[in-house]
């Protein structure tokens, strides 16, 4: 028996258990600095939730730990030597580490993300030359992450030498090799079936969305999941696959993914000035939270409350991605980001119908005005594909002195140079402006470090400094001739850190303002649009009001249209969501996984199994109709 390993197979699954019980500790931790996001109303809830999440543990742990595995098991005769014992160590916690930091990541930055860490952030990180210094940067704002990290890392490289294995030599040798031959077979089909999540043959391995099957409210499936699971399933996964639920003419009837926008031309091409602005989440200006009965609410934005009140708004509006890049494409191109970004997808180097493609066929000039350096988030290969004729960008600024040392030049520098740059085009012309400053680490530049009320998060001063930027551009733009034959919108790419319980809701984790605004009455923007809106709604809206008169391609629809049309919002957290109606419809890709109230923005009482109404079952019809012809479109390159 001696021969048959049991000592060294013991030691093993001790050093396997010992990661199961590191990653709950990482997961309670995890929740631990979220729980503001996420709800949780019981211990036993919780444990369940974990219980869960072991199941991803598993594939993530087999994932990272299958060549220690192997290593640890192979009949080389050497394994219980000193010397190999001690490369195992090194094997087992460089991986291990490596793999582990990865949850301590979304600490921090699920607050941002509002999703576990996923290739995504991979495909926005690579345009970034400044990663050291954020990581520098945030390691500092949160030390007691790292400090938790060291710490579990010592007490888990404790716990591992506290069992050892001694010396031994194989006597029997044909034993050892057979016994080790049946162990490893045996261990190999455990670890398939881990990873895969179950043994059977008609199941498909278990992915994200599987997580929403063990949870109340979607949020909590961020807990049940861990970050190196999730980073693992979408390293070479393709999320966008053709699929078939209904026929063309329910998406021609109930979808319209084609508009028209017929209207009388205005007697002089307006110009379109669209500034997304970075983080500006709904939730930080008055003007857009005056129905929400929020107790002691504060505003940071007292110029774009002034604005609003000589603006078209839309209240109840939401981003359709969860980073700056989705911003773009939901905004200028009415293209979605779901589970996985089309941004950062093979398919995104195609024809795309746009509000810079319809510019373009107007006879303006495009331009798109990013203060980092030219390159920073993927803007300037996807302002490329959209036809931007002109970019602008940290290089084009030429001036360092204003550079905030980490992300771009400062908000109310650069807001400078985009009124003066534009201002010195021939007319008509279409201008972006992606703001920089509002953006972690929340720094505002030196000579303002007491102007603007810090509030109660870290983003307030910033948001503040940003408003203040944009009252100072607007200053300088009405001294210009073209200001007056000028359309404004003002939107956030997506939201931001959160103070008040309201937006902990899960459908206002994506809540963002929209604001059109224009000094020509001939356009008639004011007031406020209270039904649901969405970023896709801004492309589609400004070529009606231009004049465009010619079919547009667009999941979004004109918000000063006489036509009646139904609302469609699309939000995604790596599942999507959809308010069709009365009803938030949650879907995996295949089939609708809940209903709720529109009104239950929480997404507390799910209402699938329990309502069973013709809407209802023409909602679930919508969303997969919906995500039939975005798949289409997508895949067969048929954005135009």
């Amino acid at each position: 028996m001696k021969e048959i390993r049991l000592r060294e197979i013991g030691v093993l699954f001790y050093r396997i258990f010992l990661a199961f019980v590191f990653y709950q500790f990482a997961r309670l931790l995890f929740w631990f600095f979220n729980k503001d996001l996420i709800k949780i109303d019981s211990i036993s809830e919780y444990l369940r939730l974990a219980y869960h999440g072991t199941a991803f543990d598993t594939t993530a742990i087999l994932y990272v730990n299958a060549l220690f595995i192997l290593a640890s098991l192979l009949p080389l005769m050497i394994n219980t030597s000193k010397g190999y014992q001690k490369f195992l160590l090194w094997l087992y916690f460089i991986t291990n580490g490596i793999a582990y930091s990865l949850n301590f990541g979304d600490f921090i930055y699920y607050k941002f993300s509002q999703a576990r860490l996923t290739m995504a952030a991979v495909s926005v990180a690579q345009n970034e030359s400044n990663l050291v210094k954020v990581f520098l940067i945030s390691v500092l704002e949160h030390p007691f992450v790292i400090i938790w990290f060291v710490a579990l890392m010592a007490l888990w490289i404790f716990l591992y030498q506290r069992i050892k294995i001694l010396p031994r030599k194989p006597q029997v040798k044909w034993i050892y090799f057979l016994s080790t031959i049946i162990t490893l077979s045996l261990v190999a089909t455990l670890v398939v079936g881990g990873i895969r999540g179950d043994f059977k043959h008609s199941t498909r391995p278990i992915n994200l969305v599987d997580a929403n099957r063990h949870v109340k409210n979607p949020l909590q499936a961020n807990v049940v999941l861990n970050s190196v699971f999730s980073f693992f399933r979408t390293l070479t996964t393709n999320n966008f696959k053709e699929v078939h639920f209904v026929d063309d003419a329910f998406i021609e009837k109930h979808i319209r993914p084609y508009k028209f926008y017929p209207r009388e031309a205005p007697a002089e091409k307006p110009n379109v000035v669209i500034f997304i602005l970075e983080s500006f989440s709904k939730e930080y200006s008055g003007a857009f939270n005056k129905n929400n009965k929020i107790e002691n609410f504060v505003s940071y934005t007292p110029f774009l409350d002034s604005l609003a009140q000589h603006s078209l708004i839309a209240t109840n509006a939401y981003a359709n991605g969860r980073q700056s890049i989705h911003g773009m494409s939901s905004v200028l191109a009415g293209i979605p980001a779901l589970k996985d970004a089309f941004t950062g997808s093979p398919y995104a180097n195609q024809k795309i119908q746009s509000i810079v493609s319809v510019s373009n066929e107007m006879g303006y000039d495009t331009s798109f005005f990013h203060g980092a350096p030219n390159g920073s988030m993927g803007f300037l290969g996807f302002g490329n594909i959209l036809g931007f004729k002109n970019y602008y960008g940290k290089n084009e600024y030429n001036n360092d002195a204003d550079f905030d040392g980490i992300w771009g030049i400062w908000d109310e520098p650069f807001f400078q140079y985009f009124a003066n740059t534009i201002s010195a085009k021939k007319s008509p012309f279409m201008a972006t402006m992606f703001s920089v400053s509002s953006h972690h680490p929340f720094k505002v530049p030196a000579k303002y470090e007491s102007e603007f009320p810090k509030g109660t998060l870290e983003i307030h001063a910033p948001i503040g400094y940003t408003d203040y930027a944009l009252k100072r551009f607007f200053e300088t733009a009405k001294t210009k001739p073209w200001f007056k034959n000028t359309i404004f919108v003002v939107v956030a790419d997506h939201t931001n850190q959160v103070a008040y319980p309201e937006y902990e809701k899960a459908m206002n984790r994506a809540a963002v303002p929209i604001l059109f605004y224009s000094p020509n009455p001939e356009y008639n923007l004011h007031g406020e649009i209270a039904e649901p809106a969405q970023q896709m709604d801004i492309y589609p809206t400004l070529a009606d009001l231009m004049g465009y008169n010619k079919k547009i391609r667009s999941w979004g629809r004109s918000l000063v249209s006489a036509q009646k049309e139904e609302y469609f919002i699309v939000t995604s957290t790596g599942i999507e969501q959809f308010i069709i109606g009365n009803y938030i419809y949650l879907f995996n890709g295949q089939d609708v996984t809940g209903i709720y109230a529109k009104e239950d923005l929480a997404l507390e009482k799910n209402l699938l199994g329990k309502i069973n109404s013709t809407e209802t079952k023409l909602g679930t019809l919508k969303a997969r109709a919906w995500c039939q012809d975005y798949m289409d479109r997508v895949i067969n390159r048929k954005l135009h």
